[in-house]
Parts: structure tokens; C-alpha cells; sequence
């Protein structure tokens, strides 16, 4: 999938700006990135998915920056290091990251090409209280070999309810951090574990 141009501009501007974070990111690293306003300022936002360095074994990270509105310039927000899984070798396994139209950062992660399970992952994230905290999250998964074994769950995080299978399920709703969420929740409150 080709980048936007807006994307694109925007990471050339975080590029010029990049010195200034703790880290200086190689964009050669920046597996997928996402403009959007996040904070609902009226100021274009932006998300990015970015491997760990070279030898590293932790999935990708996650850094959003937000415009702050004073001197029209980017600064970092969030960053939620080891949190993606994604594989940028194998087609079928690379994650991904959109804007939603009501402001929220989708991060897709999925493995359609490897193994007899087949499964895709969804984190809807959301600006509350000054901070980026997992709204949603949905997954569903199948057998290539057995076409019955599937499942599908689809969990809003803030107020605990949603349906698994077809099932409705309720659990405490609860704010998450982004950089404190742990797959296993999700799948926990799916009945997946």
C-alpha cells in the first residue's frame, strides 16, 4: 500500500524534527505511519509503527506525536515500545496503521500467510484525559485446514461489553494505557486464553 502524500509530508517534517526526540528514529525503520487529528485540536497528528533496531527481538513500537498548536510543530505524546507484532520479511504478516474518521488510531497486526492458524488483530486507540488509552479491540482467527474452528470477537475496552462467537460478553470496563496494554487482556475477555 502506497503512503498518502499528506503522510508522506508529514514524516519528512518528523524527519527535520526527529533530533529533538530522545532517539533519533532511522526512517528506514518506520514500518507504517497514519495522519489524523487525535486530540480533535483542529491540527493534523500523526502515529507511526516503528521497528526495533536491527538484532533487537521486540515487535514494533508505537509513537504518536501531536501537533501543539503553538508553533505548528510536532512533539512526542506517547511512545509504546514492543507492542505490534509484525513481520516485515513474509507478505501476509506486515502491521499497519490508519486514521478512523472519528479521530482514532486503528493498529492492525495479522499472519495470513504462515501455519494452519490465520488470525487478525485490531486495536482501536483513543485521546482521553490527555493520554492514549486502547478503546477497542477485535480479533478474529481460522483453520486453514479445519473451516469450523473459527472466532471472532469484537470487545469494547472502556465499558467491558461486546460479543465473542456471536455471545455477548461483559467484563469491568476499564482506561488502558496504550503503553500498558498486553495483547492478553484482549484475548482474556474474548474466552481466547
Amino acid at each position: 500500500m502506497r503512503m498518502s502524500w499528506a503522510v508522506m509530508t508529514a514524516l519528512v517534517c518528523f524527519s527535520a524534527m526527529a533530533a529533538q526526540a530522545a532517539e533519533a528514529i532511522d526512517p528506514e525503520r518506520i514500518v507504517s505511519a497514519a495522519t489524523g487529528d487525535w486530540d480533535k485540536d483542529g491540527s493534523l497528528d500523526l502515529t507511526m509503527l516503528v521497528s526495533a533496531p536491527e538484532g533487537s527481538d521486540e515487535d514494533h513500537a508505537v509513537y504518536i506525536y501531536l501537533d501543539d498548536g503553538d508553533t505548528a510543530r510536532l512533539k512526542l505524546k506517547t511512545v509504546a515500545p514492543n507492542k505490534v507484532w509484525g513481520d516485515l520479511v513474509m507478505a501476509g504478516r506486515a502491521p499497519l496503521i490508519a486514521a478512523l474518521p472519528n479521530g482514532s488510531i486503528l493498529i492492525t497486526s495479522h499472519n495470513d500467510s504462515i501455519g494452519r492458524n490465520r488470525w487478525e488483530q485490531k486495536l482501536t486507540v483513543a485521546y482521553r484525559n490527555f493520554d492514549f488509552v486502547v478503546a477497542g479491540y477485535t480479533y478474529s482467527s481460522y483453520d486453514t485446514l479445519d473451516l469450523d474452528n473459527t472466532s471472532e470477537c469484537d470487545f469494547n475496552v472502556l465499558t467491558g461489553k461486546g460479543k465473542s462467537n456471536g455471545k455477548p460478553i461483559a467484563t469491568k470496563g476499564e482506561i488502558v494505557l496504550l503503553k500498558d496494554w498486553s495483547d492478553d487482556r484482549g484475548q482474556s475477555a474474548c474466552g481466547n486464553e
